[in-house]
């Protein structure tokens, strides 16, 4: 199913979401503007579970390999599908949670979720050398304020 719009209206103006899209598509036109240098890029930002638990063994400690990516790789994405994908979702639902939550809330619960939902990998894979990138952490805990927020909205989907 791909929705297409919902049927509740938001009230304000959906500033942070806007800006969110568009830093997340800055961040992907980045990437593939790097070319061949895109792995290195993505090993440097990613999240990646080893270097954030053994942060001590590599150079920058804490913040360059835990703090920083932590928060950088909800900004990155592996594909077209995968930016298209998470924009759109958060296009259709985050105008509603933000106008919920006010502007300021509405960005420290989607920077919480992001952050939260790489915490919750690293705890599950801990010692993957595969970098995590992607907002879709992000984006399911809008969905969820969506759902826990909007139980009887309809969803308009394509299929």
């Amino acid at each position: 199913m791909i929705p297409l719009r919902d049927s509740e209206p938001s009230g304000t103006v959906p500033v942070v979401t806007i800006l969110l899209i568009v830093v997340n598509a800055l961040v992907w036109l980045y990437e593939i503007s790097l070319g061949d240098q895109v792995d290195l890029f993505v090993q440097q930002y990613g999240l990646t579970p080893l270097r954030f638990v053994s942060y001590s063994r590599y150079s920058g400690g804490f913040i360059d390999n835990a703090l920083i990516p932590a928060v950088s790789s909800i900004f990155m994405h592996s594909g077209w599908l995968h930016v298209i994908g998470n924009m759109w979702f958060l296009w259709i639902f985050g105008d509603n949670v933000e106008d919920r939550l006010g502007h300021v809330k509405y960005l420290l619960f989607y920077l919480f979720c992001g952050v939260g939902a790489c915490l919750l990998h690293v705890y599950l894979h801990p010692y993957s050398r595969v970098p995590l990138v992607g907002a879709s952490g992000a984006i399911s805990g809008v969905l969820g304020a969506y759902l826990l927020s909007f139980p009887s909205a309809r969803v308009y989907t394509l299929f």
